[in-house]
């Protein structure tokens, strides 16, 4: 054994071909140069086509035509479920081998070098490609699309509404790019584009069979505030609210569910905007037609309060069947008021039937004819000269209008207010919904108005001031307004007089004023017109022209005056027969 001790194999000797007797001497490096010639031409960073020769849940296998097979991760062919052995796929060379001699190369790499070329090329020829959906995001979902995280819009998912956007997360679907963005590389893709055409296709057959009057079976897809969305089969048609049921219907909600499936009948449809109008209430008789035959005008029903508004209420006695109470029916009164004063909605009111059209479907009623009108009785329960306590409504210029019970309306002229107060609007000496005393003056059945009075309550002062003011009499009153015409002067016995700038001088000279309280004389008293004229003037005025005339009144004695006397008491009138009383006292006081 010792002798093989130093016996070395040869580098370059080929034992096969020794064993197979075809060993030729050739070195190693043509060998290896003339092995490398069989295997593909493979650079790093170089994107290449492979084919896949093993699949597993983790990792693809993928053979490129070089001395190793390259082994990718499964995860990046989500995109692509339907993946076998045998298809043909790009591959981007990261390294030829790594630590372990192992090829390694990535596949989303390969996608990511073409995928900007290959999005705009599937954007201008109009191609359907596939998508991985990875996640859901605001608004919609974010789809891989040759390896760049395009944007799917919910609307664009279907063309039915979608709820429920989860369900889609981690599914491969087909798409068709739709809108890119090139400054930002912004990529939008739509599936619902890709059957829309074929939906496009069932609908013009589906609507080219339609017919007015048609029943067909669908199912509740939508709804709104303002009807429903019924899917027919591949075209929608829309049931406006009006047209759910006959009664009034505030939510839809109260009257089909989601995904329902229901009949309906065509109403009217658009072929060319492809519109449909269906209709519900339509497949039941109108309420109307069942209504009782023997209901007639003064019968009383009972219903419901459904709609209200400023001029009336709808109200239901049957489903689907609404008469209107107007507000000018609902109380005796002739004040204009709202509805919602007298009824709210969902009320249970009871009415009389006023107006029953059954061919339009016509109903009016009325609540105040459930009590009896106060004006058919007007003169036994307000005769004239009648007392009452009245509710002031509103006032105007020339008087206050009142109501005396609801229906019972009155006017207070501004002139029967005061005997003796000049009145210069009502709210001088009243308010709005204040009450007041009145008396019925007059009655007005035919226009159902009475005419009333608060001064009739008392005595007429005016006949007590026709023996108290008379001319020529001196009374104390106060000055409460002055005016550019004169003053009017309050009487300490009641009343109110006027005098004129020239009979408000005092004997200083100076000019009364406001609030002064001084001796006034009547120089006139009419009292149709309640008219008081004073002068504070004449009572120191006259005074003063009873001593000049003292002396020429002590000649009265001779006979020669006697006529003179008789003719100025002939020529004077009633108001200076108090003067010329006084005259004749200080003569014959003085004889």
């Amino acid at each position: 054994m010792s002798d093989f001790k130093n016996v070395q194999p040869l580098a370059d000797f080929n034992w096969e071909e020794f064993e197979n007797g075809t060993h030729v001497d050739v070195s190693k490096e043509e060998l290896q140069k003339a092995y490398d010639e069989t295997l593909n031409k493979v650079s790093e960073h170089q994107v290449v086509e492979g084919t896949v020769i093993s699949v597993d849940k983790k990792e693809v296998i993928v053979n490129i035509g070089y001395k190793s097979d390259g082994i990718i991760s499964a995860s990046e062919f989500r995109y692509n479920p339907e993946l076998k052995v045998g298809d043909v796929v790009e591959v981007y060379v990261e390294n030829q081998e790594d630590k372990k001699g192992q090829l390694l190369l990535s596949h989303k790499k390969a996608r990511l070098s073409k995928s900007w070329e290959r999005v705009n090329a599937a954007l201008d020829n109009e191609e359907i490609i596939q998508g991985y959906i990875k996640c859901r995001t605001k608004g919609g979902m974010i789809v891989d699309v040759f390896g760049i995280e395009a944007f799917l819009p919910g609307s664009q998912i279907d063309v039915h509404p979608i709820r429920d956007y989860d369900v889609f997360v981690g599914k491969t679907m087909e798409f068709k790019v739709v809108k890119i963005n090139q400054e930002f590389r912004n990529v939008v893709v739509s599936h619902k584009a890709l059957i829309e055409a074929e939906l496009e296709a069932q609908k013009k057959e589906i609507i080219s069979k339609l017919e007015k009057g048609q029943i067909l079976e669908g199912t509740v897809k939508n709804i709104t505030s303002y009807g429903v969305f019924v899917d027919l089969g591949g075209v929608d048609g829309l049931i406006h609210i009006t047209d759910l049921s006959w009664g009034r219907v505030s939510d839809p909600h109260e009257v089909v569910n989601l995904d329902e499936k229901i009949n309906v009948v065509i109403l009217d449809f658009d072929d060319e905007k492809k519109r449909i109008a269906l209709g519900l209430k339509q497949l039941t008789p109108h309420p109307w037609d069942a209504l009782d035959a023997d209901l007639k005008v003064g019968d009383h029903v009972k219903g419901k309060v459904v709609v209200i508004a400023d001029y009336g209420a709808f109200v239901e006695i049957a489903t689907g069947v609404e008469g209107l109470i107007h507000v000018s029916e609902m109380s005796w009164s002739q004040h204009l008021r709202s509805a919602q004063e007298f009824m709210h909605v969902g009320d249970e009111v009871e009415a009389v039937i006023l107006t029953l059209d059954r061919e339009e479907r016509k109903m009016s009623l009325g609540i105040k004819q459930l009590k009896e009108d106060p004006w058919e009785t007007i003169e036994v329960k307000y005769p004239v000269g009648s007392k009452h306590t009245a509710k002031v409504r509103n006032f105007t210029n020339f008087g206050i209008f009142v109501e005396l019970e609801e229906g019972v309306d009155g006017l207070i002229h501004i002139s029967d207010l005061s005997w003796t107060k000049k009145v210069k609007h009502p709210s001088e000496f009243t308010q709005v919904g204040a009450e007041i005393d009145v008396v019925v003056l007059e009655i007005d059945k035919e226009n159902r108005r009475l005419s009333l009075g608060h001064k009739q309550l008392e005595d007429n002062p005016w006949d007590t001031y026709e023996t108290l003011y008379t001319q020529g009499s001196v009374h104390m009153g106060k000055i409460t307004e002055i005016m550019d015409k004169g003053a009017v002067i309050s009487l300490n016995e009641g009343g109110e007089g006027f005098a004129t700038p020239k009979h408000l001088v005092k004997e200083d000279g100076s000019q009364a004023q406001l609030g002064e309280e001084l001796e006034f004389k009547v120089i006139e008293f009419v009292k149709e017109t309640k008219r008081i004229i004073l002068s504070h003037s004449r009572t120191f005025e006259d005074v003063k022209e009873e001593p000049k005339k003292a002396p020429r009144a002590k000649k009265a004695g001779k006979k020669e005056d006697a006529p003179v006397i008789n003719n100025v008491a002939a020529s004077t009138t009633l108001g200076d027969l108090g003067a010329l009383a006084e005259l004749k006292a200080k003569m014959e006081k003085g004889e």
